[in-house]
């Protein structure tokens, strides 16, 4: 079992940028970030996949990027360029097809 814990959520006006936190409470070795927004489904961000691979949706490539950090078995999300459509509970996952394997979100509101 892991556990998922996500922070660096908050407010900011568009054009700003935040650095969103995952912290897992063991070694794993995929991770992805998604977002969802009020009367939105859930959407993949950014993930980091086995064996390293990265991918973002297209709607926010060049603007975020994450990361890994292995030695504190935690995966940022570092957001640039925000814009009001990026606006949404940010989650974090270890596996998207187990419901154990998500955090429960951190709030991103991004002001026009």
């Amino acid at each position: 079992q892991v556990r998922l814990q996500e922070s660096g959520g908050g407010f900011v006006q568009a054009g700003g940028s935040l650095r969103l936190s995952c912290t897992a409470s063991s070694r794993i070795e995929y991770m992805a970030w998604y977002r969802q927004a009020p009367v939105k489904q859930r959407e993949l961000v950014a993930r980091l996949g086995i064996g390293g691979a990265l991918n973002y949706a297209d709607s926010v490539r060049e603007r975020f990027t994450i990361s890994r950090d292995v030695d504190k078995n935690t995966v940022d999300l570092q957001m640039n360029s925000l814009k009001p459509d990026d606006s949404g509970v940010y989650f974090c996952t270890a596996n998207p097809g187990r419901q154990d394997y998500w955090g429960q979100g951190t709030q991103v509101t991004v002001s026009p």
